[in-house]
């Protein structure tokens, strides 16, 4: 574990690699990274971090995602952990002289082992037998992986590294037509031009930046007392088409302007905070611009999936070498001479031709013209803020908001100002919720509050900028009433959250934190995004998004109310329920009130259901679908505005919830922070969670006493637009067959959508990687039998138009939808267990719905009852299956 011998090898005063020094072990998610080395020979170096140090290997070829390529792996000595962030140019002369890329970095855990502190112990065992196996979390390599020592090996140094099959096997990988993260550039030091840039003898290790709030509070963030203010954009509800619009993604991040002259630069907000230290990336990326300029655009952080997101962009500084970007979109002035009186789409002329091609930082934010309806389907299934509309001949009106670009959001999203925060409650540290308010005439009026969407570290950070902005009184006229004591702020700080909706009375519901808006004021705010689409942007559109259809709507069915007559120890006992206003009401759930809103709204348009019927639906079947949620962490799945809207997933719910909903505090490694669960252990909770937009209800595979190891395995079938039901059922029979081959037990449910399941009961004996080893056999012997229909290719592109025999469901934290769930799809089908015999053709989801299911379950009662007993002995079943 010493790092002698890589001290001993590298001379520190000719080498920009860092020197480092064997680190404490932490709790800390543990990193990896694998750097493009261009030196004698190209090779890629792996390394793990282990015990303070990464442990390394050299990879001639590469690692690959082929599991049929297994790449030799050369040990070689201990690197500190600084050098996991290393990347540029080794002088000639130098041991490895030559260039190193990041090709790839994330995290990494060990296969089978859960507990965090538990990783490294195992780790070192596995090394020591020469058999390590570990998931990686990458940008280029995700899934699982193992490394072998190979057999009489000398010293043991030779390894192999292989790929597990998963669902992130790439056949035939070219490890040459992937880009490596963070490259070295384009004038460092190659094989065929040995002298270093003049500019930049020796490169450092990069210095995270600090975030934008800690800038802010410390003073650090220089204000500019003269800045160009940039033009702003009205909000309008639907998307349109014009051929006299252009349109563009509206991205979510900092708005920038960007000042280059001939001697100096600046890059500041939109109201004149200085982006210099705070994103020095994009800052020193300005030196691509050869002439003087002014430009506007916005500055973005990816995420994994390549989409901008404002809370990896909060993440800046801590995390410098996530991807930022600047996506330009605007030009102002072009070598002294401005433009604003020009139309834009002259404008964007000049610009494309003024950016560098294929730049990491700075990029031209393209456009579409005419249809605006088909950019913003593509902003829905991208799942990005929303679009921007343009006058193609609207000129650039400096500090306006103006109609002649509207912004059209997919997402419901507001900037807040922070005026307070309630006190914590339970493991909660620092604050509960901030209390959140707007402008209006000149008055602060509350608008709601937010008390999800933070990490430890965001809100630590949070408090920490409250602190010297407390007053013992609050900064709102009315009086306010809250369930928890109130620390109430000076309205100087500005926030953006995303919502569920808005109600009539203007307050935002299920508020989720984003971040902080250092780019704003707090007199800024001072109007609702939705309010403002409903009215003049919209043409004189008078509903709002949550109040669609409210006129159509039919009243929720509802039981007798109870009289104030009926005795105490008989209101606990049963349920009960009273009206609390026109479209809400108060049910009383063994011996719990549970609050129930918005009972007339129409979640189904075309076939008439409320969500009244919808929680009336659960209320009456609760007591056959609570065994299947009782215990299991949930990913809530919320369509608060029907099923016509896309709806979003919300796992961190269990900290804001009512005393009787019970939940579990579970680190996530994806997003690397702690997530408050909801166990749906009771009646009132599932009744709480339909209240929220839960239309269906997705539990975990496992329950809160076995994690890792799930009580059933599951085969999705899930077909495409070109297969028939018949053919889902074919596929379905042919799945029973190999399962009868090897003496397993199979019980089969409807999706409620367009598929089935079929769950085979495990009673929590195995892991997932073992669940899902058996499902994958299971499927390919499957497959093997509808071969013509079928296929176990999980991208879409390549299914081409056949039936997918998902078994990669099988893994810690995959929901699939309850057994007696209801869907959000037209119909408000109904997932439900079916006995082998009514598995044939001419079965069809749609025939089973709220109507049709009491009757069924009286006539039939619970079949799938058994996925929750006895589970199969998966060696008996693999060696019968053998012979």
């Amino acid at each position: 574990m010493s790092l002698a011998q890589y001290k001993k090898k590298r001379d520190f005063t000719k080498t920009s690699e860092p020197e480092g020094e064997k680190k404490k072990q932490g709790a800390a998610p543990l990193t990896f990274v694998i750097q493009r080395h261009d030196a004698s020979r190209l090779h890629y170096d792996f390394r793990l971090e282990l015990d303070g140090v990464l442990k390394s290997w050299a990879i001639p070829k590469g690692p690959s995602l082929d599991p049929a390529d297994k790449r030799l792996a050369m040990m070689v000595e201990d690197h500190p952990l600084e050098y996991g962030k290393f990347y540029g140019s080794i002088p000639k002369g130098n041991y490895g002289a030559g260039t190193v890329d990041i090709w790839d970095h994330g995290t990494y855990t060990p296969d089978g082992v859960t507990k965090r502190a538990d990783y490294e112990k195992h780790l070192r065992e596995q090394l020591q037998k020469g058999d390590v196996k570990v998931t990686l979390k990458g940008k280029n390599l995700q899934g699982s992986f193992a490394l072998v020592r190979m057999k009489n090996a000398e010293e043991g140094n030779a390894w192999l590294l292989i790929k597990h099959r998963d669902e992130h096997v790439v056949k035939g990988y070219d490890i040459a037509a992937v880009k490596p993260v963070k490259a070295h550039g384009k004038k460092t030091w190659t094989r065929d031009d040995p002298d270093e840039p003049k500019d930049k003898k020796k490169e450092k290790a990069k210095k995270p930046a600090p975030s934008a709030l800690t800038s802010v509070r410390s003073g650090k963030a220089e204000k500019y007392k003269e800045f160009i203010e940039p033009m702003a954009a009205q909000t309008r509800e639907d998307a349109f088409d014009d051929p006299g619009w252009v349109f563009e993604i509206k991205w979510d991040g900092y708005r920038a302007v960007a000042e280059i002259g001939k001697k100096e630069k600046r890059l500041y907000s939109r109201n004149g905070l200085s982006f210099r230290s705070l994103y020095p990336d994009v800052f020193d990326s300005l030196d691509e611009i050869k002439v003087p300029a002014v430009l506007d655009g916005e500055i973005v952080v990816l995420d994994e999936n390549d989409r901008p997101s404002f809370q990896k962009l909060q993440q800046y500084g801590e995390n410098p070498s996530l991807p930022i970007i600047y996506y330009v979109f605007d030009i102002l002035s072009h070598k002294g001479k401005s433009l604003t009186g020009l139309p834009l789409s002259e404008r964007k002329e000049i610009l494309v031709n003024l950016l560098p091609k294929d730049h990491p930082v700075i990029r031209y934010s393209d456009h579409v013209e005419e249809y605006g309806k088909r950019v913003f389907q593509h902003a829905v299934e991208l799942g990005v803020e929303g679009v921007i509309a343009k006058k193609a001949d609207s000129v650039y009106q400096v500090g306006r908001r103006t109609y002649d670009w509207l912004k059209i959001k997919n997402l419901n999203t507001q900037e807040a100002v922070v005026a307070g925060y309630t006190a914590p409650r339970k493991s909660r540290k620092y604050l509960g919720a901030l209390i959140l308010g707007m402008y209006k005439r000149g008055r602060l009026v509350y608008i709601g509050h937010t008390g999800t969407g933070f990490t430890d570290k965001v809100l630590k950070e949070v408090y920490g900028t409250l602190q010297p902005l407390v007053r013992k009184t609050s900064p709102f006229e009315e009086k306010i009433p809250f369930n928890a004591p109130v620390t109430w702020v000076e309205p100087r700080l500005v926030c953006e959250v995303k919502f569920a909706e808005l109600t009539d009375e203007g307050i935002l519901r299920q508020a989720v934190f984003m971040g902080m808006r250092i780019d704003k004021a707090p007199k800024e705010v001072d109007h609702l995004d939705v309010e403002e689409a409903d009215g003049k942007a919209t043409k004189g559109k008078k509903t709002s998004r949550t109040s669609k259809g409210a006129k159509a709507a039919t009243p929720a069915p509802k039981r007798a109310a109870k009289t104030a007559k009926t005795s105490r120890k008989k209101a606990t006992e049963d349920d009960h329920e009273s009206d609390v206003g026109p479209n809400d009401r108060m049910m009383r759930v063994e011996g719990h009130e549970v609050k129930l809103t918005n009972q007339n709204k129409l979640y189904f348009p075309k076939d008439g259901i409320t969500k009244g019927q919808v929680v009336e639906y659960y209320n009456s079947i609760s007591k056959y679908i609570l065994p299947y949620l009782k215990d299991r962490p949930e990913s809530l799945k919320r369509n608060p505005n029907g099923i016509e809207d896309k709806g979003f997933y919300h796992k961190d719910a269990g900290d804001d919830a009512p005393s009787f909903v019970d939940s579990i505090t579970l680190y996530s490694e994806a997003a690397r922070k702690d997530i408050d669960y909801i166990l749906c252990n009771n009646k009132a909770t599932l009744l709480y969670m339909n209240n929220l937009g839960c239309i269906e209800v997705n539990p975990w595979c496992s329950r809160t006493k076995s994690l890792d190891n799930p009580d059933y395995l599951v085969l999705d079938l899930d077909p495409s637009d070109d297969n028939t039901f018949d053919q889902v059922i074919d596929t379905a029979l042919a799945v029973k067959e190999v399962l009868d081959k090897a003496g397993a037990v199979g019980y089969c449910k409807t999706s409620g959508a367009s598929g089935l399941h079929i769950y085979v009961p495990l009673a929590a004996r195995y892991d997932y990687d073992q669940a899902r080893m058996f499902a994958e056999l299971v499927a390919h012997h499957a497959q093997e039998l509808v071969p013509k229909f079928t296929t176990l290719e999980r991208s879409l592109n390549q299914r081409k138009g056949r039936l997918y025999i998902d078994y990669l469901q099988n893994k810690r934290g995959q929901t699939l939808a309850s057994v007696y769930s209801m869907r959000p799809v037209p119909g408000a089908t109904l997932s439900t267990p079916l006995e082998w015999k009514e598995v044939k053709h001419g079965l069809h989801p749609s025939d089973f719905t709220m109507k049709t299911l009491p009757k069924r379950l009286d006539k039939k009662g619970d079949l799938f009852k058994p996925v929750l007993g006895k589970g199969i002995d998966m060696a008996k079943c693999l060696k019968k299956k053998e012979e």
